[in-house]
């Protein structure tokens, strides 16, 4: 029976090059000049550092700038609340998202039961997996949730025959 997998993974080699962009733009840029911002990149984690609250909007402009040229959607970035450090310094949280969480995965399942078409959708994990007898169906299944399914980007893998 032919299925694919609802998924939400960034390409973490181009967030990877995006990052070391950014340290590089702000090694070079002016206004940057003496300061010691940095942004540092964990598993699902991006740390970002700055000496006051506007560098720190511009060091997340930068990382939105890069991200964005690369390929990599933004709105797999969620920017958490601003931590005062030692000083004057700021610290910020970058949560990349990873997998579909419970409440995005239900409701790609309540999209495609409302949909009425001749698909199933079953959670396993943090993906969706979508059978259907035909390819036409999975194919208007693909094109459904990329319409209903807007704040977080999804990836549609392991389409098989």
């Amino acid at each position: 029976m032919p299925s694919f997998d609802v998924v939400c993974k960034p390409d973490l080699i181009e967030l990877r090059n995006a990052v070391d962009q950014v340290n590089k733009e702000i090694g070079t840029r002016f206004d940057f000049k003496g300061s010691d911002s940095k942004v540092e990149l964990n598993e699902n984690t991006i740390l970002v550092f700055a000496d006051d609250d506007f560098k720190l909007e511009q060091v997340a402009e930068i990382i939105r700038n890069k991200c964005a040229k690369r390929n990599v959607d933004v709105r797999f970035l969620v920017f958490d609340k601003k931590e005062k450090m030692s000083g004057d310094k700021i610290k910020q949280t970058v949560t990349v998202k990873n997998g579909l969480d419970k409440d995005l995965a239900k409701q790609v399942v309540k999209e495609i039961k409302d949909s009425k078409m001749k698909v199933q959708a079953s959670i396993q994990g943090d993906t969706v997996r979508i059978q259907g007898a035909k390819r036409d169906d999975l194919q208007g299944a693909i094109a459904l949730l990329k319409q209903k399914v807007t704040e977080t980007p999804l990836g549609f893998e392991n389409f098989r025959d």
